[in-house]
């Protein structure tokens, strides 16, 4: 097999790990008829009298047609808030699995078209509000979040209109407020994010699976953290408005709200009837990946699960760690040269701050592989580009088009590089089949990448100033360099691989 063809399958098993009904099987499983037991990852939960299923996010209408089968009977009734359009395109993908079966207990409530809050999303958010108020201390409810769970819950504290709400969020965003400083807006604001819907459900037993698609999997940031405490209080919300000289510009019912709010968080004792649980992650999908990795014969390491900034950055320290690696197997690493490339990294990894990221560490295990086993690194999270050109792309394939641009440019000035005496493949891909407004979910890169591009007439330079990645890769060798999955029904973020093998002597 090609390196190419080893990277497509480590790819696949990453994806299929979190795909939503595997995750839900291991995850999920229903004990005992008389006194049944809902069992969530070896802990459970007493099924005392009715079962009832929520849930909201890009993710979820699989996660319930496989939770669904897997409760049989005992579920009473579900509801669930999904994005526009994604029945019809599972359904066209041939995905049958990930629909729920005709005669089903759950209802589906389509909304937040282009990721926005929006009447559909609101709707739904109402139906799982009102379900959740009605429950009683013997009912338990099973709730699935997925990421994109927060536009499609959308219930502002009345007498705040949705308008009003999407109103100051823009402004916030547009002055440079941070997601983190968005989502404690949007909490403070919300009848049920920042724990409400557990809230609410109270004291029915609450049992959240989560599919986590942000970096560190932090529970009261995934879907805004419906069912977990908020760590944010009223104050943290004035002073987010303070900041970006919003506080004298706000919507009447705003202040009305705001006026009345309790200003501390709910306490956490009165979280105790809630258990959260992290199902599926990017560090679930990269394991997997590093055991693939490691059947087909490489020495494989997972650098880290929250990779983070900009893709230029990012695409730097992957041609570094690149390097180093064709040093290793060429026996040169411990030369001047290695102890530069060495350096190089460590200030990358400082300056990008990843989070759980212990890069000397990392490069201690690296030093201790041997050269005769080819090398596969793994890692995972979310990258951002600079917008500055009106080109079609994504963060998938832009990282694959810079870090092959700086190998070809490492190529060029070393001359006899370490790097011309391996063989070598780098992708990114995004576990949810979509990378940006484009059919791919990633790309692939080599280090001929760009002389072999310039013998087709095209220049790798021009196409990434106009951030324009997809057009790039579709024109090139056919589009033979673009990771095309289609939905895939999950999402735990980004992964990205890099296979090294050295190239026989001759």
């Amino acid at each position: 097999m090609s390196l190419r063809e080893h990277a497509l399958s480590l790819f696949r098993s990453a994806v299929g790990t979190v795909r939503p009904a595997p995750m839900m099987k291991r995850a999920l499983k229903l004990q005992g008829d008389r006194c049944p037991q809902l069992l969530v990852k070896g802990q459970a939960f007493p099924v005392k009298r009715d079962l009832y299923l929520v849930g909201f996010g890009k993710a979820v209408l699989g996660m319930a047609a496989a939770a669904e089968e897997i409760l049989g009977d005992h579920l009473v009734r579900g509801i669930i808030s999904v994005p526009l359009g994604i029945q019809e395109s599972l359904q066209r993908a041939g995905m049958q699995e990930m629909l729920l079966k005709p005669h089903s207990k759950i209802q589906v409530i389509e909304g937040a078209k282009n990721n926005l809050p929006d009447a559909e999303a609101l709707k739904g958010a109402g139906a799982i509000q009102q379900l959740a108020e009605g429950l009683t201390a013997d009912d338990l409810l099973l709730v699935l979040i997925s990421g994109g769970g927060s536009a499609l819950l959308p219930a502002p504290i009345p007498p705040i209109l949705l308008e009003e709400k999407e109103k100051l969020t823009k402004m916030l965003a547009s002055r440079g407020a941070a997601i983190q400083e968005l989502n404690i807006v949007r909490k403070t604001l919300s009848v049920l994010k920042g724990g409400g819907l557990a809230q609410l459900a109270y004291p029915a037993q609450v049992v959240s699976l989560i599919l986590s698609d942000v970096i560190g999997d932090p529970l009261d940031i995934i879907a805004s953290g419906p069912t977990a405490a908020s760590s944010h209080s009223v104050q943290d919300c004035l002073q987010v408005l303070a900041k970006y000289n919003l506080l004298h510009n706000l919507p009447k019912s705003v202040e009305t709200v705001l006026s009345s709010s309790p200003t501390k968080p709910t306490a956490p004792e009165n979280y105790s009837h809630v258990s959260n649980i992290i199902i599926g992650s990017n560090t679930l999908a990269l394991d997997e990946a590093k055991h693939h990795a490691e059947s087909l014969g490489y020495a494989a390491l997972v650098l880290s699960a929250g990779i983070r900034g900009e893709v230029g950055r990012v695409s730097t320290l992957y041609c570094q760690l690149i390097r180093l690696v064709c040093l290793g197997l060429a026996g040169r690493a411990e030369e001047p040269l290695g102890d530069e490339v060495r350096g190089n990294l460590l200030q990358l990894a400082a300056e990008l701050e990843i989070p759980g990221l212990d890069l000397a560490k990392f490069l201690q295990a690296l030093r201790g592989l041997g050269p005769e086993r080819p090398v596969c690194i793994l890692a995972g999270g979310e990258t951002t580009v600079q917008l500055q050109g009106s080109g079609k792309g994504g963060r998938n394939q832009e990282l694959a088009l810079r870090v092959g641009l700086g190998l070809h440019r490492a190529q060029a000035m070393e001359g006899s590089s370490p790097q011309g005496r391996c063989e070598i493949i780098f992708f990114s891909g995004g576990t949810d089949g979509q990378d940006g407004p484009t059919e791919a979910a990633g790309a692939f890169c080599s280090p001929g990448l760009v002389a072999e591009a310039l013998q087709e007439g095209l220049d790798v330079e021009a196409f990434l100033r106009n951030n324009d990645s997809y057009t790039f890769f579709s024109q090139f060798q056919g589009g033979h360099h673009l990771l095309v999955t289609g939905l895939t029904g999950t999402n735990v973020m980004d992964i990205q691989a890099i296979l090294i093998r050295a190239l026989e002597r001759s």
